[in-house]
């Protein structure tokens, strides 16, 4: 991933040439004409299930008799640069994207994505989660639309905390108080046991407990800039958590970015009795510990108690490029995925689906909770810049300096004024 960039230089000339080609919301043949044409679909390692990826090609194959569709998992590590590469070619750019909802503003904003406003009602219109279809309008214009989202809340060992003596948190203070204490108490004698997973590179944990616990990034003006707000006192009494939470409720402040990405393992090994994730993780949970009913499930609660606490909306938007090599075909294919079968298999892999008519479908326990969070949910700052601050890994750094015991306050002021400044570049 480039270490700096800027917006105006996201894909430079050769995209600009060829928005004009495709970026009209119309398709120009009859897709129903077309034969012997492949779609290439970019979806992200972690994010489709294997079953409706399957389900996908062979749907796509059957409604498109002669043409083909083939899905392409990309590694989250080094995506924006490698988006910058490809959707500027008009030779190489795939037809359809999945982008996280941090990167899409991004790239709608430099016409990185065509315009397909009049597909809106047809994939769901008003069902559609607004605060991703907003991440995807430039304009009034549809550029991108939601493919799903990531609700997180508390998977916790209900068993652990009855053995301690600890009560279910009804507050976000109550909560940084139980995981500290649950470690301390150590029911099951594990060696390094954790009251809780909470590692500075898991950076939508983190700011999910930022959020819930009244902290923020930045607010926007009334005349639609943002402004830096890591040094409000609300922001700075919920980094003061997060710090004494790496220092006394986890072992793993300071885990390594390949470990984060399969840290339910700490949790089914017993070395965690609790952990911030999206209801996909449940089904990653050990279902013997389900049987046993050794799990539980919460939403991070706010400071006010009974009431649910604002987390990071995770997830991921699709949006047809604007280089695309099939564009009428790529079309096709948004209606399969928005489409009840693909989106209900969405949904039973723990995920929120882009289209939330079917939001029924989430299974299990979790799925009790999940709209519920992602009602109350908040995205970061809806502005391409950032999309720049994220590929500077800014945040990761913040975090990290203070899992390494920084002082919060001339923490959150370095990091304030870092993100003041990109946040008030030009595009």
């Amino acid at each position: 991933m480039a270490s700096t960039w800027s917006r105006r230089t996201v894909l430079g000339g050769a995209l600009a040439l060829g928005v004009a080609g495709c970026g009209s919301s119309g398709s120009e043949q009859d897709p129903a004409e077309i034969s012997g044409e492949n779609v290439r679909v970019w979806l992200m390692e972690g994010s489709i299930p294997d079953e409706a990826v399957s389900y996908l090609e062979e749907a796509f194959a059957e409604e498109n008799p002669g043409n083909t569709l083939t899905v392409e998992i990309q590694p989250w590590d080094g995506i924006v640069s490698k988006l910058q590469t490809s959707l500027a070619s008009e030779s190489e750019s795939p037809d359809l994207v999945e982008t996280g909802n941090t990167q899409s503003t991004t790239f709608t904003s430099v016409g990185a994505f065509a315009d397909v406003s009049d597909l809106y009602e047809e994939l769901g219109g008003e069902d559609l989660i607004p605060s991703f279809v907003e991440a995807g309008l430039v304009d009034g214009k549809n550029f991108a639309y939601p493919l799903y989202a990531g609700a997180r809340g508390v998977f916790y060992r209900a068993d652990l905390f009855e053995a301690a003596g600890i009560s279910v948190p009804t507050t976000i203070t109550e909560f940084h108080d139980a995981v500290i204490d649950l470690g301390d108490a150590d029911p099951e004698g594990v060696e390094g046991f954790s009251g809780m997973y909470f590692a500075a590179v898991d950076i939508h944990g983190v700011d999910s407990y930022i959020f819930a616990a009244g902290g923020d990034f930045a607010t926007q003006d009334d005349d639609g800039t943002f402004t830096a707000a890591l040094t409000a006192p609300e922001t700075i009494a919920a980094l003061e958590q997060v710090q004494s939470l790496f220092e006394n409720g986890t072992a793993y402040a300071l885990d390594s970015q390949a470990s984060q990405k399969a840290f339910e393992k700490y949790f089914n090994e017993g070395k965690v009795g609790a952990m911030i994730g999206t209801g996909n993780i449940g089904t990653k949970i050990d279902q013997e510990m389900w049987d046993e009913d050794k799990v539980g499930v919460m939403a991070l609660p706010s400071d006010t108690p009974g009431e649910v606490g604002q987390t990071f909306a995770g997830g991921s938007n699709i949006s047809l490029a604007a280089n695309a090599q099939n564009p009428e075909l790529a079309r096709e294919a948004l209606k399969i995925i928005f489409a009840e079968e693909f989106q209900t298999k969405i949904a039973e892999a723990g995920w929120s689906p882009g289209n939330a008519a079917y939001g029924d479908a989430v299974t299990g326990p979790f799925g009790e909770i999940s709209q519920d969070i992602v009602t109350n949910s908040k995205l970061t700052p809806n502005t391409p810049q950032w999309g720049v601050a994220m590929s500077n890994n800014l945040i990761r750094d913040l975090f990290t300096e203070l899992a390494q015991g920084n002082d919060v306050t001339a923490t959150a002021e370095k990091y304030n004024a870092l993100l003041e400044e990109t946040l008030a570049e030009e595009g």
